[in-house]
């Protein structure tokens, strides 16, 4: 379907809409909200003009990164996604984005797709296997992704830089590449190991990518981006990790999982097919081959930011045609906010969380300024906190809100809440609703800014005719009460039609105006009769100013927010690990009463034996005078285990119980040395005894 053209509405159409998913190991910020609130808009203007349309998305719930933090915090990575996934849904919710289901990526219909898709693609010869080299973490027993390597620049020498590209000089590199590495997980210094990785010979489908990218389907600056890959050629793409990882299992390759970005893009079917296989998709008939199957008329649109073009342009539609999946319609990338000209910061406050704007805004606000600055492109938009606090104040309050309160209450009042049977100026009202199929151009097309700047025109004219007929004047005047009646119907008639376009971008306002005129849902269709000889609620205020104090409570909220965070960040000391000097996280700073909470116990090793799969850990049976640990202890390279059974050591009685991949550790024996073999456990004098408190 081409970009630059409407869609031929010849009945309702049948559309699904889908945003890309949000990673599910954080919240969401004002700069996922542009997409969330651009797909929205999208999503109920198409419902607004009757077509069958449905927006379905879920939460990004795999990698490394998620496995990592759920450690961290002592938790599953299951309780970690499902404690994300309700923060997130709460906070899309008061955002009003309506989402028809949201679901995620950890689920049984994503993990159907994902070895489908896979297998299909496999057995058609589209994966290949090949040994790799890569970085592996000698202490957490792992391979590293990428962005869990730090280590100097290779290029200008920058510290503390990713393992695939400097922040300071925008080089890209491989890790290997890096000068002096560390792992970003235990400060260990990687070592390079050999694995079996599966490969998506992306250069099997050059020629249809390269027919889809240029069919009407991308924006024309995507399309051309897409180009340098194309004439860089198509690499084949690695969608195997090995474990430890959380996602699921490729088929027939034990401790093999597929790439968190093979399976995420998979999410818009698996949320789409429980949709269908819900009790509403079943009351609604919905089929899910009706929308993916390699022959659908139906639409299939999502809705991206234009960094992860890469994944969704080129390699999803060819995962999808080689599994005899249907391609998308089109795809819609967009850019990126910045705050007042500048990238979100979190020293400046402008790094806003979605839940700390909402404890200070209406989120409806968000919604208009997004919408009065998004087009159909990719270009990034500006969110100017004075312009933000200005053009709410000025469009929303001053000019369309407006028209409702300087008319309704004299209806209230004066008419019992009644509207009069008829228009005075019938031509006024049919000018503006000409102008609807306008503004339904810019909607279609993306081109929110324009169908603003059309609405906030009619909403000028409407208020210059309330200004023209001046009802506050009519009013204090004998024997003119049906005019008087009539000015405002015509008024309040302007305002229904104000509403109805923006229903789209204020849903929740739109719902509140709905229910002070007591009319059933607005539809496109509908606003093209007046309301006449109508009964009308008494008017209350449908929306507020924007008070300066609420944006500084924002920003000072998000800089609070900031030192939160840095509390619990880590900083940078020198101990040596395997002989190597490496920067190794500790906590920050401790005062003596936290210290002193430190439980010290003597504990007997009455177990010790080496852990399968663990280069330097041993698994120690410690007892404590009647109570036994589980306790493992990176200290295989130096003891012998028959030979620390029945010793007496130190251990950290108090420390929280940690999930490792071998089993809990519920504790943690006190060492200290170089590492390697010259790594010693502390032993108390002979006199003491398992349970007695080290002081």
């Amino acid at each position: 379907m081409s970009q630059s053209s409407t869609p031929a509405a010849n009945g309702p159409r049948d559309i699904l809409i889908t945003s890309a998913l949000p990673y599910a190991n954080g919240p969401i910020h004002i700069g996922h909200l542009v997409e969330y609130i651009q797909t929205d808009i999208w999503s109920r203007f198409q419902k607004m003009r009757g077509h069958n349309c449905w927006y379905v998305c879920a939460d990004d719930a795999h990698g490394t990164p998620i496995m990592l933090k759920a450690r961290q915090e002592g938790i599953t990575p299951e309780e970690l996604i499902a404690r994300v996934a309700a923060e997130h849904q709460a906070d899309f919710a008061e955002f009003r984005v309506g989402f028809d289901n949201y679901h995620s990526t950890h689920s049984d219909e994503n993990r159907y797709f994902a070895t489908l898709i896979y297998a299909r693609n496999r057995d058609k010869g589209h994966i290949a296997k090949r040994t790799i080299e890569q970085a592996f973490d000698p202490v957490e027993q792992m391979f590293l992704p990428d962005r869990f390597i730090k280590g100097e620049c290779p290029k200008c020498g920058a510290a503390d830089q990713y393992g695939d590209n400097c922040e300071v000089c925008g080089a890209s590199y491989s890790p290997a590449e890096l000068k002096n590495p560390r792992s970003a997980v235990s400060g260990a210094v990687p070592e390079q190991r050999e694995s079996d990785h599966y490969f998506f010979k992306l250069g099997d489908f050059e020629q249809m990518l390269k027919t889809w990218t240029r069919g009407g389907s991308l924006q024309r600056e995507v399309a051309n981006k897409l180009d340098e890959w194309f004439d860089a050629g198509l690499q084949e793409w690695d969608i195997s990790r090995d474990a430890p990882y959380f996602g699921f299992e490729i088929p027939d390759h034990p401790g093999k999982f597929f790439y968190v970005w093979l399976d995420a893009p998979i999410g818009y079917l698996a949320s789409f097919k429980n949709l269908c296989d819900s009790e509403r998709g079943k009351a609604e008939g919905l089929d899910f081959d009706r929308f993916w199957a390699p022959d659908s008329d139906a639409e299939v649109y999502h809705f991206i930011g234009k960094d992860i073009i890469y994944f969704h342009a080129l390699f999803f539609p060819a995962m999808l045609h080689g599994a005899d999946f249907r391609t998308p319609s089109a795809i819609f990338a967009h850019g990126f906010l910045t705050v007042d000209g500048q990238k979100m910061s979190k020293s400046r406050g402008t790094f806003i969380k979605a839940r700390t704007y909402l404890d200070h805004l209406n989120p409806e606000y968000l919604r208009y300024y997004f919408a009065a600055k998004l087009g159909p492109g990719v270009d990034d938009i500006d969110l100017s906190l004075d312009d933000f606090q200005a053009r709410v104040n000025a469009d929303l309050v001053g000019k369309v809100v407006n028209i409702a309160s300087r008319s309704a209450g004299f209806v209230t009042k004066r008419f019992e809440g009644r509207l009069s049977a008829a228009l005075p100026e019938p031509a006024l009202f049919d000018a503006f609703v000409a102008a609807g199929e306008s503004i339904a151009g810019a909607y279609e097309k993306r081109e929110f800014s324009r169908a603003v700047r059309e609405i906030m025109a009619f909403a000028d004219r409407a208020n210059q005719y309330i200004d023209e007929k001046a009802p506050w004047v009519v009013a204090k005047q004998e024997g003119r009460d049906d005019e008087l009646q009539a000015i405002c119907t015509q008024g309040l008639n302007l305002f229904r039609l104000l509403i109805g376009w923006l229903k789209p971008i204020l849903p929740g306002t739109a719902e509140a105006a709905e229910d002070f005129l007591r009319i059933p849902p607005l539809t496109w269709d509908t606003l093209a009769s007046p309301l006449l000889d109508h009964e009308i609620a008494k008017f209350k205020p449908l929306m507020t100013r924007v008070d300066p104090k609420q944006i500084e409570a924002v920003l000072e909220a998000s800089k609070e927010d900031l030192t939160a965070a840095d509390a619990k960040k880590t900083r940078p000391h020198e101990t040596k690990t395997e002989g190597h000097l490496v920067k190794d996280p500790i906590a920050d700073t401790i005062d003596f009463d936290a210290f002193a909470k430190v439980d010290l116990r003597i504990a007997r090793i009455v177990e010790a034996g080496p852990v399968e799969g663990a280069d330097k850990l041993l698994q120690l049976t410690l007892d404590l005078g009647g109570e036994t640990r589980n306790v493992f202890a990176g200290i295989s390279k130096a003891y012998d285990p028959k030979d620390l059974e029945g010793r007496l050591t130190v251990m950290v009685a108090n420390l929280a119980p940690r999930k490792m991949r071998f089993g809990v550790s519920e504790g943690m024996v006190l060492a200290a040395g170089p590492g390697g073999k010259d790594i010693f456990i502390l032993s108390p004098d002979d006199g003491a005894e398992p349970g007695m408190k080290v002081k």
